[in-house]
């Protein structure tokens, strides 16, 4: 398995369809500017709405089911604590839907962008390491939610959390307060010749959904000041990290200095997760870290659910990695079940319940 790998474009390219029955939370697409970019972010808001909005399927096409919500549907009144995604590498921010929807349905607001050059379609292995950049992306849509009038009215800029996944746990790290350490990333990577560090050295990349050849990433010519320095946002109250990227560069010290607490999911048992994510040590650095293991599952299994005859779809692409697969003793529905309840728990017990 890589989570490095770029999910096949064909079957993502479909963010919303129209079902046949009412959505239960509102959802709205905007616009973020982002200056570091040089362009503007493609952003996704779940939130608790009122009646009305069209209802849609998010994150829906070929190969995955979409998630049931209700398209510009009027806000709900009230303030509500404010969470901020990040996706994986080579995914998209509607593919958390399933998890977005469940956040907004119990009083949280969500908003996610699609980070450029690591999202569907347009992914490269130069661009991966820079987490500098999917820093200032969050950051940039906390600014945004506290201060537009459409949002900051619902938004509670003192309850703040983040929930990343694989890179986008990476990335949830560095803004909690991690600093990561250019030297043990590139030795990590000299010796194990999986996940991130195959998609570094393997010369491909993926731009305007076409594969393209390109030069293997060396690390240790990555901009080591940028990599190096501190992302931290202080907005952030509270993070969720599910199997989080780059567990082995962390600084110890900027692990023990984070003051916030850190909730760590791994999916699998002790034998099956990736040591590319294993996040026990991570959670015994952190002060108020905590951590819990989904038995059962695989890394994929946080991605949507794959609609009857993914596989075979994959397959007919040359897809070689089993993103339809979890193990083969759980379902998807049920791994996602026991997802949204951590998760749900944890920013409950660290966002609603602690201020």
């Amino acid at each position: 398995m890589n989570p490095f790998r770029l999910l096949p474009a064909i079957v993502l390219t479909v963010a919303f369809t129209a079902p046949c029955q009412a959505a239960e939370v509102g959802i709205r697409e905007t616009t973020v500017a982002a200056p570091e970019r040089g362009r503007d972010l493609a952003v996704t808001v779940w939130y608790p709405a009122e009646a009305g909005g069209k209802p849609v399927l998010v994150g829906d096409n070929k190969l995955f089911k979409g998630t049931l919500a209700s398209m510009d549907a009027p806000l709900l009144k009230g303030r509500f604590p404010l969470i901020v995604m990040s996706h994986g590498s080579g995914g998209r921010v509607q593919g958390m839907s399933w998890l977005a929807t469940e956040l907004a349905k119990a009083g949280f607001v969500v908003a996610g962008p699609n980070h450029p050059g690591t999202t569907s379609g347009n992914s490269t292995p130069a661009d991966t390491p820079k987490l500098w950049e999917r820093t200032q992306d969050l950051s940039a849509v906390i600014d945004m939610m506290i201060a537009d009038p459409l949002w900051r009215d619902i938004t509670d800029p003192v309850k703040i959390g983040v929930v990343g996944f694989s890179l986008g746990g990476a990335a949830a790290m560095e803004i909690a307060g991690a600093r990561a350490n250019l030297g043990a990333y590139a030795r990590y990577c000299d010796t194990y010749t999986k996940w991130d560090c195959a998609w570094y050295a393997g010369g491909k990349a993926y731009v305007n959904d076409e594969a393209i050849e390109v030069d293997k990433v060396d690390l240790r010519k990555i901009d080591r000041a940028r990599f190096e320095q501190s992302n931290l946002d202080r907005r952030i109250k509270s993070a969720v990290l599910i199997d989080p990227g780059l567990a082995q560069a962390y600084e110890e010290q900027s692990l023990k200095e984070i003051a916030i607490p850190l909730s760590f999911i791994n999916l699998g048992s002790t034998r099956t997760i990736p040591e590319a994510v294993f996040a026990t040590q991570l959670a015994v650095s952190t002060p108020q870290g905590t951590y819990v293991s989904v038995a059962g599952a695989v890394h994929f299994s946080f991605l949507p659910e794959c609609k009857e005859g993914g596989a075979e779809l994959l397959k007919s692409m040359g897809e070689v990695d089993p993103i339809c697969e979890d193990g083969g003793s759980r379902s998807r529905a049920d791994i996602h079940a026991e997802l949204i309840s951590l998760v749900l728990g944890a920013l409950q017990r660290t966002l609603k319940d602690r201020f």
